[in-house]
């Protein structure tokens, strides 16, 4: 293993754990200190200001007009979007269950990648889909069977299918943009609609944040840097980086890293308890999300041939 593919293991992973340790972060925050729009909003406006700011110690990029308007697209949805649901969901439902859910965006991003971009679906991840379909059907279905004020609350459930769906989308209508600009380029636009328009309905609750106010702890105030530096700032740096230093098969198996970092702390703490539904409905998921992801032999066989030829490979036009 070279020095750059180790480095890309490393940030991917950290990467994925900052994203998995998040969810039971945000989850303590939506319970005693934190509104849906007031943390979100806040997180907006922080990503805008750090971006815009590191983004003044680099080369500006010139933005095509039709990129920008998809990437301020990609910030209402992908971030301003997700985030709100993501802390709305985890206002009803536990951080096990969020993350189990979360972990289908491959699957998600495929079935409309198939649709809307025509891509061929092989009957393997027809397997691995319909496998993750059923862990999340198992999820709902129990789900609604809890009582209202329960863990396993539906409302939070349908908020986190939504904010799958809204990610998954943000994946596939920025996946050029992404490629084509700077990490740094893509976050501080999509960050600025994001707080744009998170602004006006986040600074009315504001006041009402028990944890702007003297009540507030040490502990309210390190859970909120967390969320902010870690999982706000840190991990969008760390994420580009294993892209250009791994396969993005590699980096998205790394996906299913979240959940498990999630469970284990919700469980820790006491956010959630183990039930045999749980590590059911996680095989299920988990093993069909690697049936999506997991690239054919023969693709992988065919690059290494390409790679030992001795000479270089050009691209036709």
């Amino acid at each position: 293993m070279d020095k750059k593919h180790r480095q890309g293991l490393f940030a991917v992973f950290f990467a994925n754990t900052f994203f998995g340790l998040n969810i039971p972060v945000t989850k303590a925050l939506m319970a005693d200190w934190m509104t849906p729009m007031g943390y979100t909003a806040t997180r907006m406006i922080f990503g805008s200001i750090v971006f815009w700011a590191l983004g003044t110690f680099l080369k500006s990029e010139k933005v095509e007009k039709k990129d920008l308007i998809i990437m301020l697209l990609g910030g209402l949805i992908g971030y301003l979007g997700t985030q709100f649901l993501f802390s709305q969901s985890l206002e009803y439902t536990s951080p096990v269950i969020f993350a189990l859910l979360m972990a289908l965006t491959p699957v998600i991003v495929l079935i409309l990648s198939a649709i809307f971009l025509q891509e061929v679906i092989p009957f393997r991840k027809v397997i691995g889909i319909c496998m993750s379909i059923s862990g999340a059907a198992l999820i709902i279905l129990l789900g609604a069977n809890k009582e209202a004020n329960g863990s396993y609350n539906l409302l939070g459930i349908f908020f986190a299918l939504f904010c799958v769906v809204a990610y998954s989308i943000y994946l596939v209508i920025t996946r050029k943009v992404s490629i084509k600009y700077q990490p740094v380029t893509i976050a501080k636009w999509m960050f600025l609609i994001s707080a744009v328009v998170a602004m006006p309905l986040g600074i009315s609750e504001f006041q009402s944040q028990k944890i702007y106010t003297v009540e507030t702890t040490g502990l309210a105030i390190s859970l909120l840097v967390f969320a902010l530096l870690f999982s706000s700032v840190l991990a969008f740096f760390l994420m580009p980086y294993a892209l250009k230093r791994l396969e993005a098969s590699t980096v998205s198996i790394f996906m299913n890293w979240q959940p498990i970092v999630a469970s284990i702390l919700a469980i820790i703490v006491g956010q959630d308890n183990l039930t045999w539904d749980k590590p059911i409905a996680a095989i299920l998921v988990l093993t069909g999300v690697y049936l999506v992801t997991k690239p054919k032999t023969t693709d992988y066989a065919e690059k290494k041939k390409i790679q030992l030829l001795p000479f270089r490979v050009i691209k036709r036009s």
